[in-house]
């Protein structure tokens, strides 16, 4: 008859130092194994307590990988899940006809022991960038080159196992090539098949516009167009025009929403304002962001001010490039507006006085075309380089927090607040070892001379005056 333990201390705990003991050097031996040496084969402990562990790890930390990569909403994949588990099958069965070649069933467990272990190391490193990607501490450029090195990364690990098979067994050359190739066939399969079934599949959500969003397009752009009220006589009036260009992330949207509610509440614009917006979220309630509704909108706006003496501050925000801005609201299909038909558009409305701030990747490749003797140019990046901050979640991106939510309300001078906002970027960029977008600031002479007195004229709009009557409460509170 057993005895039971009565203390922890009587407790047997040898297997589990054993287990424990046996997943370090299988660790090791992995690590050997990526280097391509043959100690692997002297650290490496086969067992089939050991491929299950290393096989459950591996399986996690793939579920986590690909549930990070998937979007918000998603789906498990039973496909997606047989997909991976066909390679360490392969591994297994490579393990099954070795052990048996050879005459030795320590093989059996030892292909898919150090390839489980490789693939679990690599998974959470992949894993761990994808988190950091989501929050926006990745520059886009990063984007395709981390998935090219963990392919190469993912072939490296397969290869190198079978190099040092191919060393302590003592393969022939004429083996090595055939098996080498063979294993890079059925991997490159077998790595398409897992690309194309995800273990987490993101559910595919069709943008739709409604019959009635469609038509109410014209209406609420006449309608928002025509709220703006006209200028006032001896005054320089700022009249804000803002544009997010990208409909399929928030960020644009509300970029461009906050920035409008600064400008109307601390610049004094309301009544004197308008956005356009890309976003299927706001199709009933916003009139889009195309070159079509740019040109009304400008042009109306013209129509109220005095072009000769008051201001136009235009924002647009989106992806960008060689002197393009994207226009995307899917499913509409929307042409994108480049800096040639912008200055055209401007020049045709007779606006003399302009400020515009593109913020967008490549947005220095606007100045060229905008620029003039009485324009103010602000851009988030040089003409060659990217800027940072389209993340989804965020409210600004990274040269709109910095601009528009922290220098601009504090400096109330847009040259100050420029330099301000640019110290700040670069200070985050150089932080975040991201390659320095160069935010620039390009002014007219004419605008120089006048902009300090149209300067003068942004103050915040004046709140309603309470009546002397209205009884107060103030004296009551402790």
């Amino acid at each position: 008859m057993d005895i039971l333990p009565t203390s922890l201390s009587d407790l047997d705990l040898t297997p589990l130092k054993r287990f424990s003991h046996n997943v370090v050097a299988n660790i090791r031996a992995m690590g050997y194994m990526l280097i391509g040496s043959k100690k692997a084969f002297y650290w490496v402990k086969p067992t089939v307590w050991q491929f299950l562990l290393f096989g459950c790890t591996a399986l996690a930390s793939n579920l986590l990988f690909s549930w990070l990569a998937a979007d918000e909403a998603t789906h498990f994949n039973p496909q997606g899940l047989i997909s991976y588990l066909v390679w360490p099958m392969v591994m297994l069965v490579a393990g099954l006809i070795l052990a048996k070649r050879h005459y030795n069933a320590m093989l059996i467990f030892v292909p898919s022991i150090l390839w489980l272990a490789a693939d679990t190391l690599m998974m959470l490193v992949q894993s761990l960038i994808q988190f950091v990607s989501d929050d926006g501490w990745l520059p886009e450029w990063t984007f395709d080159t981390i998935s090219i090195v963990f392919v190469l990364a993912f072939v490296w690990q397969s290869l190198s196992l079978l190099w040092i098979f191919g060393n302590q067994l003592r393969w022939s050359w004429i083996e090595r090539v055939l098996i080498m190739l063979g294993a890079f066939a059925v991997l490159s399969v077998w790595q398409k098949n897992v690309q194309s079934e995800p273990i987490f599949v993101s559910d595919t959500i069709e943008p739709v516009v409604t019959e009635a969003a469609l038509y109410a397009q014209p209406q609420l752009l006449s309608t928002m167009l025509d709220q703006i009220s006209p200028e006032r006589p001896n005054i320089h009036d700022w009249y804000f025009l803002g544009v997010a260009g990208h409909g399929e992330q928030d960020v644009f949207r509300s970029e461009i929403a906050l920035t409008k509610d600064l400008f109307d509440t601390q610049f004094g614009t309301v009544g004197r304002s308008a956005e356009l917006i890309n976003n299927t979220n706001t199709m009933a309630a916003l009139p889009v962001a195309s070159k079509t509704s740019i040109e009304k909108a400008i042009f109306h706006i013209a129509k109220k001010m005095n072009v000769q003496e008051d201001v136009l501050f235009l924002t647009l925000t989106s992806h960008g490039g060689d002197k393009l801005l994207e226009m995307s609201n899917p499913p509409l299909a929307l042409d994108n507006v480049d800096a040639p038909w912008l200055r055209q558009t401007l020049d045709k409305s007779g606006i003399k006085w302009r400020v515009i701030v593109v913020s967008a990747c490549y947005s220095g490749s606007f100045i060229e075309d905008l620029n003039s003797p009485t324009t103010l140019i602000i851009t988030a990046s040089a003409a060659d380089k990217t800027s940072f901050g389209c993340s989804n979640e965020a409210e600004y991106t990274y040269f709109g927090q910095a601009f528009f939510a922290e220098s601009l309300p504090k400096y109330r001078r847009f040259q100050s607040a420029f330099a301000a906002a640019k110290q700040r970027i670069t200070a985050r960029e150089k932080a975040m070892g991201f390659e320095p977008s160069e935010p620039q600031f390009v002014i007219g002479d004419t605008m120089k001379i006048a902009l300090p007195d149209f300067e003068k004229t942004l103050t915040p709009t004046p709140m309603p005056s309470t009546t002397a009557s209205s009884p107060s409460v103030a004296g009551t509170l402790p």
